[in-house]
């Protein structure tokens, strides 16, 4: 009888082997600094993943107020203090995954630990935020890109973490967003439909409360949106002078640069930083040819 019962464990452990991911090195914390949030049929791991470029604070231009507001309630949680959830929403390719990898990197040694969960992956949130409350460390949890569609529940498990259990995330953990939509959720004319006018007071439909209450309970709110023309030369400057020299930002590299950003249809720090790649690599060649 317990040959058969240890025959069929192992079976039975032979069939979840495949649904398991590939073994992988614990994340030591010590030394990692970053990693991703893995999720599978049976739980979820921590990679530990490489701090993908030395971007720091300083080189975000044209975004401030944002930086100064994220750096201080950043700074705040690391020190035990009281912070906010943050989402950082706005036009595409201006800065907001950025800040966060700049503030990695300009906080790593105060003891930031940022770890990414992809859209997908949140449904394990709570897992992962359960694992996290008996840590020693102070970590961001960070969605980068993050909207959901109409149909999509998994958007049930951020409001939950955020604030919808009775315990509340655990005091060491903050969650970061970033996405191009201010309520995460698509909007409709169709939403408006249930909105009423009682007395002086507007009152919102169920719809739009819904779609409003998840970005209701990010504390922090840091708006971003598309660069002036200064701005965006100014940005350009200083990653061309970054990826080559002084010497390669001139009137003909700034004519150009505007040119870069009209074919795109529009201005960006992504855009500036794409523009500077292409111009510079440029000029490289044709010093070599």
């Amino acid at each position: 009888m317990d040959a058969q019962l240890s025959q069929r464990l192992l079976e039975l452990l032979e069939r979840a082997d495949h649904w398991l991911p590939p073994a992988s090195e614990p994340v030591d914390w010590e030394h990692d600094i970053a990693a991703l949030w893995q999720r599978h049929a049976l739980g979820g791991q921590l990679l530990p993943v490489a701090v993908r470029d030395a971007v720091t604070l300083d080189d975000l231009l044209g975004v401030e107020r944002q930086k100064q507001a994220l750096l201080d309630n950043t700074r705040a949680f690391l020190r035990g203090l009281p912070a906010n959830h943050a989402l950082l929403w706005g036009a595409r390719g201006s800065g907001k995954s950025s800040l966060v990898r700049a503030l990695l990197n300009s906080l790593g040694s105060e003891g930031l630990r940022l770890i990414q969960v992809d859209r997908h992956d949140l449904a394990g949130l709570p897992l992962l935020v359960q694992q996290l409350r008996d840590e020693p460390r102070r970590f961001v949890v960070y969605c980068d890109d993050l909207s959901f569609e109409g149909s999509d529940d998994a958007y049930k498990a951020l409001k939950s973490v955020l604030d919808g259990t009775l315990t509340g995330p655990p005091e060491n953990v903050l969650l970061y967003a970033t996405s191009n939509r201010r309520h995460l959720l698509p909007e409709s004319f169709a939403d408006n439909e249930a909105t009423r006018l009682v007395g002086d007071e507007l009152h919102h439909g169920d719809a739009v409360e819904e779609k409003i209450s998840l970005s209701d309970r990010f504390g922090l709110w840091l708006a971003f949106h598309p660069f002036n023309q200064a701005t965006y030369l100014a940005t350009c400057g200083h990653w061309v002078c970054q990826l080559g020299d002084a010497g390669d930002w001139d009137e003909a590299a700034r004519e150009e640069a505007i040119r870069f950003a009209t074919l795109r249809g529009g201005r960006s720090g992504r855009a500036a930083w794409q523009f500077a790649c292409q111009w510079v690599g440029q000029q490289r060649l044709k010093d070599r040819a």
